[in-house]
């Protein structure tokens, strides 16, 4: 058997959506190599490997079809009802497995991902982290010996996450909201598995425990969304107590007001980031505006952003007031959009795990939920204020700048930072490292 080692682990990850590798992504420094994709990894065998692509073809053929009338809303709220997330009220006992869970098990049965555990207990020992549910749940059933934890990648779940028989696994969970560990309670799991951690933002994006970086780049970040001082000289001593910034300089801005526009793994909603260019494209062309547009990793939607942007009247701005993130390869991809997110003020996208992300300072203006575990992060986004459900974009030059001149945007900063988590790739390291949180706050159980 080989030795353990203190403080790494196997952070097993699944190519579905942007999700489940970004969570992934944060943890790389914990991870033992880069991190693993359970369903693209070296020596995949082929039924797998076809098994998990046809899986993932499905969900991002049905998401893109969402928009369109009737048939497309009818075959993705079929998909969607599969996985639905049950009400949360009444508290209940919701152990019982769910259709997804047991089809599940039917392809375990049949050996999915007995490969992966008999590959990772040959090469080393070692802790799992997985962030996509059938994984852990693969693990433990072809007898992975090691400590195995999922870490929740939204901010409720569904059943699905949780092996048939919760009161007998061995599987820890690393829990992003008070809500999860209070779901997680209701599908059975005990009490000693469940450890409240917060989504774990990447450490490049924080700095350290007392967020050496973060907080600068917030400071910059609110003077910036709040041009007329309404927020800033009504909590200026709060803001220098928690900063050690003094207050903005009303009407200096460092750069123009910076918004980044995100799609999805499948590259849906790509026509709400256009419909923003178009309607904000007079105020990037005077430099009051900055804009980016993610396409991830899909040269598809960087092609369509570029079109677009150039029918907008802004291809003399590409690569100045307007730019357009794009990088194949998905490890460099997140890294790159740490670097935007840096540079942020405020990020655009739909309700996915990129909700988290307002625990970094960032305001989030939602477009339309897609799937039922985005319409709970929507609802947590609201309920902590750190997010709001967008207008239409194509009014976006009137009710945007409004939200800027009137502080609002500053105020949900404000609000993202102290009501979300913010360091929890620290907590996932004590937790692996068998040690208790020392200097992290404590995090409410808010449900």
């Amino acid at each position: 058997m080989s030795e353990r080692i203190k403080q790494h682990a196997w952070v097993v990850s699944a190519d579905m959506g942007y999700g489940h590798d970004r969570a992934a992504h944060a943890l790389e420094e914990l991870a033992y190599g880069e991190f693993i994709t359970s369903n693209n990894y070296k020596g995949i065998p082929a039924s797998d490997k076809k098994l998990w692509r046809e899986t993932r073809e499905l969900y991002e053929a049905l998401s893109r079809l969402k928009p369109i009338p009737i048939l497309g809303h009818l075959l993705f709220e079929a998909m969607d009802r599969f996985q639905e997330i049950p009400k949360f009220y009444p508290r209940r006992d919701l152990s019982k497995p769910s259709l997804q869970l047991r089809t599940a098990y039917r392809f375990l049965k049949r050996g999915l991902l007995k490969h992966l555990t008999e590959t990772l207990q040959e090469k080393r020992r070692l802790p799992a982290i997985c962030t996509f549910p059938l994984s852990a749940i693969a693990l433990e059933y072809h007898g992975y010996p090691e400590d195995i934890y999922t870490l929740v990648t939204d901010t409720d779940m569904a059943r699905a996450w949780v092996p048939k028989d919760p009161k007998r696994s061995k599987i820890n969970y690393l829990a992003p909201t008070g809500r999860v560990v209070e779901r997680l309670k209701l599908y059975g799991v005990r009490t000693e598995k469940i450890f409240h951690t917060g989504f774990p933002i990447p450490k490049r994006i924080i700095g350290g425990t007392d967020s050496p970086i973060l907080k600068p780049d917030l400071h910059q970040r609110i003077c910036n969304l709040d041009p007329n001082g309404v927020f800033t000289k009504r909590y200026w001593r709060t803001l220098q107590a928690e900063l050690g910034a003094k207050v903005c300089a009303v009407k200096r801005k460092p750069r123009p007001v910076t918004i980044t526009f995100a799609v999805g793994g499948a590259g849906a909603q790509r026509a709400i980031g256009i419909k923003v260019a178009k309607a904000l494209a007079k105020k990037i062309k005077t430099k009051e505006l900055r804009l980016t547009l993610v396409a991830g990793t899909h040269k598809n939607v960087q092609n369509y952003f570029l079109k677009g942007l150039k029918d907008a009247g802004l291809k003399s701005e590409i690569g100045k007031g307007v730019s357009v993130y794009y990088e194949p390869e998905r490890h460099k991809y997140f890294n790159g959009f740490d670097q935007v997110l840096r540079k942020t003020d405020i990020l655009w996208t739909k309700p996915s795990e990129l909700s988290f992300y307002t625990g970094a300072g960032i305001p989030i203006i939602m477009a339309p939920p897609v799937g039922s575990q985005e319409e709970f992060n929507k609802l947590w986004l609201q309920n902590i204020g750190g997010g709001i459900p967008m207008h239409e974009p194509e009014t976006a030059n009137e009710w945007l700048i409004d939200w800027i001149n009137s502080g609002a945007l500053a105020r949900m900063a404000w609000s993202g930072y102290i009501e979300a988590p913010t360091h929890g790739a620290y907590r996932i390291d004590h937790i692996i490292a068998g040690e208790e949180f020392k200097d992290l706050e404590v995090l409410p159980l808010v449900v």
